[in-house]
């Protein structure tokens, strides 16, 4: 090991080591199109020798195999060695501007999924983009959160202007504090922001019922911004900030675990609410290590509890009290249609069918791993067979079967690709 001149101490011997995951997704900037046949490099930030990989038709590298710091290390409340590795990701292609990502953050036995957006060379862009990512929250240091009311007045100032709980299409983030006129807005897909925060907030290694409960209280703090307006009714034309003292933190171009987004695709209509409360919760939380938050969730206290095997909503009852429920947002916004409330599988036909197959097909005219089918309103083989494509493609269970997850991830690419979401 070596230790550095902050103290801390950082794994530096290949046998303590143990190997993560990393895979890279390519999209044109401009229209969310899978780039193929890109370059990728994969570089350890100590000087290492990399690994080049080239992207699918899907705009996607192989998963590659890179050493990572042991898994306990991201189990134990403690700062001084850091227990991810990082990685400088290099991407180039025919016809677009490079890009580099200095600091993908990679645990061991998880995967990472590094998104990367190139543009047409000579459009505006000058060079090559460059995006560095911070120190993870749990190991860097970090304003504490200021302490809010959990339940904001809804009298007749105008307050509270939503008359329900919607989740929305796309949040406006705005990358600093909020009197900070300097910081660029980012227009970003909800699911997509939550997943970043949660990468950024907690560890994929984390028991699965500690993760839900973190994601759950990040969803209902974020819905309580949204609900409430709360900057837009102070003035300003964002819904949250990334600043860690006001809201949390969100990395502009960060890589994301698979855990983490499996569980937010699975539940990201949920909030947190209480009895006869009709906004979400703005559930405000701290590590619990470097930070202290009595009345609050302690992120490190979250895993301790999973790790004794208490369940999401135990949990978050632990520390929110035991009035507090998960509840369903009653519409979720920008999406071509609703999922219609039980799973479609082969056999069944109707206008559901028919609607998924439809975006279904329309994905497949871009990603063309996904095989082409008819728009009949009959799930049949084929379209069994291109729904489990989709679903190895984007990460979900390859079941063949649309499920809640599968229907609204089918739902995002469609309107992502087709430029009905208003993309950032």
């Amino acid at each position: 090991m070596r230790r550095e001149r902050d103290g801390r101490v950082r794994i530096c011997e290949t046998k303590e080591r143990q190997d993560g995951f990393l895979r890279v997704d390519v999209v044109n900037g401009e229209n969310n199109f899978p780039v193929e046949h890109a370059r990728v490099l994969i570089l350890p930030a100590d000087g290492r020798p990399g690994q080049e990989l080239e992207t699918d038709q899907s705009g996607q590298t192989p998963q590659a195999a890179v050493p990572a710091p042991p898994a306990y290390l991201s189990l134990e409340n403690q700062n001084a060695i850091r227990p991810y590795a990082e990685y400088t990701v290099e991407v180039s292609a025919p016809g677009f501007e490079p890009a580099t990502i200095r600091g993908t953050e990679v645990l061991a036995g998880v995967t990472a999924i590094q998104p990367v957006r190139l543009f047409p060379a000579g459009e505006g862009k000058d060079g090559r983009e460059e995006i560095r990512i911070p120190e993870h929250t749990l190991y860097g240091s970090y304003p504490p959160k200021i302490a809010e009311d959990e339940v904001k007045p809804a009298g007749e100032s105008g307050e509270i202007v939503l008359s329900r709980v919607v989740v929305p299409q796309t949040i406006v983030v705005h990358d600093g504090a909020p009197s900070d006129a300097s910081a660029r807005d980012y227009y970003v897909p909800y699911r997509d922001y939550i997943k970043n925060v949660a990468s950024s907030e907690i560890y994929a290694t984390w028991p699965q019922a500690s993760i839900v409960a973190n994601v759950l209280a990040i969803m209902s703090f974020t819905l309580n911004r949204v609900y409430t307006e709360w900057y837009r009714n102070q003035g300003y034309d964002f819904t949250i900030t990334s600043s860690t003292a006001f809201d949390h933190k969100w990395i502009w171009g960060r890589d994301i675990f698979e855990p983490i987004a499996a569980v937010v695709d699975d539940i990201f209509d949920s909030y947190l609410s209480r009895p006869g409360v009709r906004q979400p919760i703005l559930t405000q939380y701290c590590d619990g290590r470097m930070v202290t938050c009595p009345g609050w969730m302690t992120q490190w206290g979250s895993c301790a509890l999973g790790e004794e095997g208490l369940s999401p909503i135990q949990i978050l009852r632990r520390f929110y009290g035991e009035s507090i429920y998960v509840n369903t947002a009653e519409m979720i916004a920008g999406i071509p249609a609703s999922f219609p409330g039980e799973p479609l599988r082969a056999g069944m036909s109707g206008e559901k069918v028919r609607q998924m197959q439809e975006q279904l097909d329309a994905v497949a005219t871009i990603y063309s791993a996904i095989p082409r089918i008819a728009v009949d309103g009959i799930y049949g083989p084929a379209t069994e067979e291109a729904v489990r494509e989709f679903q190895s493609v984007f990460g979900l269970p390859q079941t063949g079967v649309t499920d809640f997850a599968t229907w609204y991830k089918i739902s995002h690419v469609y309107v992502g690709i087709t430029r009905i979401a208003e993309l950032g």
